[in-house]
């Protein structure tokens, strides 16, 4: 069975590689999809769909859409057109637009609030649903915006993981985009015909964000370094911790005297000064 384009056929490799490099989905699996209307998650439920049908193991798919409550968020076309394609879905309505008010101080920011009300609510809805994994549709540039992110402003570097496990071991979310840039996203939601749906939020959009800031300067970097996009995104899955400032303590696996260290190819010792 052909792919419907050139760009189907491109992203449906890249979430192949991931779903086999992170081992993302199982045969059995019922996937739920965290359906915003935006382009990534319109993105998301249709390449899946399409692999759905070429897979050779069996999974499920069932969107669900938390709804944060603001006033103009068009319901409709979320719902016309999941019901147009044949997908299942769920709409949960909440207050977490009113709740960010409530509760937003001055170290947080709405977007990261919400990410994390929502995540909860997803965290709620898997288990009502019967969904065995959490699929979200960040994409490879939410990957790099994020390393960066925390290594300028939390002194952190870290992102985000393809496979990960909630704390308490019940929840598995999947970012199945996660070597998908932003501009394959969006350029396939639109070729698939998808419907974008805004989220309301009056904060969406405002470039004095952090984030869209590291938006601006990779897009200024990108314009005398076409490839620095996939350099990063390389780089999170090639690290050398021995090239780090990374300093042994209880449960890092370092240890002093002559003993190996687990993942280094030589004995390390410390010499006292």
């Amino acid at each position: 069975m052909a792919y419907a384009s050139e760009l189907e056929t491109r992203i449906a490799k890249k979430v192949t590689r991931a779903i086999t490099d992170h081992r993302l989905i199982d045969d059995g699996d019922r996937i739920m999809v965290g359906l915003s209307g935006g382009k990534d998650s319109w993105a998301l439920i249709q390449i899946l769909d399409v692999l759905q049908k070429r897979a050779p193991i069996d999974f499920s798919i069932v969107a669900v859409n938390i709804d944060s409550g603001y006033e103009g968020y068009e319901h409709h076309k979320l719902t016309a057109t999941c019901a147009a394609r044949g997908w299942e879905l769920h709409v949960e309505h909440t207050n977490i637009g009113e709740t960010i008010e409530d509760i937003l101080d001055t170290t947080d920011t709405p977007c990261s609030l919400c990410a994390r009300l929502r995540r909860g609510a997803l965290y709620r809805l898997a288990s009502k649903v019967g969904a065995t994994k959490i699929a979200l549709g960040h994409h490879a540039d939410d990957f790099i915006e994020t390393l960066l992110l925390n290594i300028f402003f939390q002194g952190s570097i870290k992102a985000m993981p393809a496979r990960l496990v909630s704390d308490n071991g019940e929840h598995v979310v999947i970012r199945p985009l996660a070597y998908v840039l932003e501009s394959e996203a969006r350029q396939y939601a639109k070729e698939a015909d998808l419907p974008i749906i805004g989220c309301c939020c009056p904060a969406c959009g405002d470039l004095s964000l952090q984030r869209q800031r590291m938006k601006r300067l990779i897009a200024q970097l990108e314009v005398e370094h076409p490839e620095i996009k996939n350099s990063i995104l390389k780089a999170l899955g090639n690290v050398n911790t021995r090239h780090l400032l990374v300093r042994p303590g209880p449960g890092s696996g370092l240890q002093t005297g002559t003993k190996e260290v687990p993942g280094l190819e030589f004995p390390l010792q410390l010499i006292p000064k």
